[in-house]
């Protein structure tokens, strides 16, 4: 698969009230395995099926301060993350956590655009791989619901470098917006109904092979579903959950071959 290019989404923290206890319910939910990340660290990484795709670490007390709940965040690669921090202050965007280097790893600080949805950019220190997002448990679709994705379409392609892959009309739902890089889909953006109960948030998808399943061992661990099972243009079935601790996350399942 080579390398990850600027603009892909490389990495998926989740920050969890009770890290052992969000262990307990993806690797049942999705599969996946942990391993610590290098020797005496008490940080954990997420493994899948083509080794580590993300971590897993308690909520800092400052985000928890700041009334932020469990969440899934990504780590979108970038050329060079102070750049980004400045072009994401002028185009109206926050920055949560300034740029800071983590040892032996990279660079990173934690943005958020003009309506609110946060992400994390990251400097890798040296290539990430990219995975397979079509295999059972790898992170496959990036989804931002926002207040207005033609606003938040113009900051991230800016930013980010993301182009528009395709425009479709959902009806009564508006326009989802699918963005990614040349001709590879990265996820799609959409416009929620005004009122909506949640603010403007990111959330990301990964792949299992049998979603009734996963839905049933979701639930049974104390998810509760917001929304699905249901199909998808294109043949594929998502849900979309919020975990036992109050993070959402999503799953996807691509059309059963007749």
């Amino acid at each position: 698969m080579g390398n990850a290019s600027n603009g892909q989404f490389v990495w998926y923290e989740h920050l969890a009230t009770d890290p052992k206890a969000a262990i307990a319910f993806y690797s049942e939910v999705v599969g996946w395995k942990t391993q610590p990340f290098g020797e005496g660290s008490d940080y954990l990484m997420w493994v899948g099926t083509e080794g580590p795709l993300g971590g897993v670490m308690k909520l800092p007390d400052e985000a928890a301060k700041m009334g932020a709940p469990p969440h899934w965040m990504a780590n979108v690669q970038v050329a060079n993350v102070d750049a980004t921090v400045a072009l994401v202050k002028k185009l109206g965007g926050k920055v949560y956590k300034e740029a800071e280097d983590i040892p032996t790893v990279g660079r990173f600080a934690v943005i958020a655009d003009p309506q609110g949805a946060s992400l994390s950019v990251f400097e890798p220190s040296r290539p990430m791989a990219l995975h397979d997002a079509s295999k059972p448990g790898e992170f496959c679709w990036s989804e931002l619901l926002t207040s207005d994705s033609a606003a938040a379409f113009e900051f991230y392609a800016q930013v980010l470098g993301w182009k528009m892959v395709q425009e479709m009309d959902m009806g009564p739902m508006g326009t989802y917006r699918i963005f990614g890089l040349g001709e590879t889909m990265l996820g799609g953006m959409m416009t929620t109904p005004k009122g909506a109960p949640m603010p403007p948030m990111w959330l990301y998808y990964t792949e299992t092979d049998d979603l009734d399943a996963a839905i049933a061992r979701a639930t049974k661990r104390g998810a509760k579903v917001m929304n699905g099972p249901m199909e998808v243009p294109g043949g594929a079935r998502i849900a979309q959950f919020m975990d036992p601790q109050g993070a959402a996350f999503a799953l996807h399942e691509v059309p059963k071959k007749k």
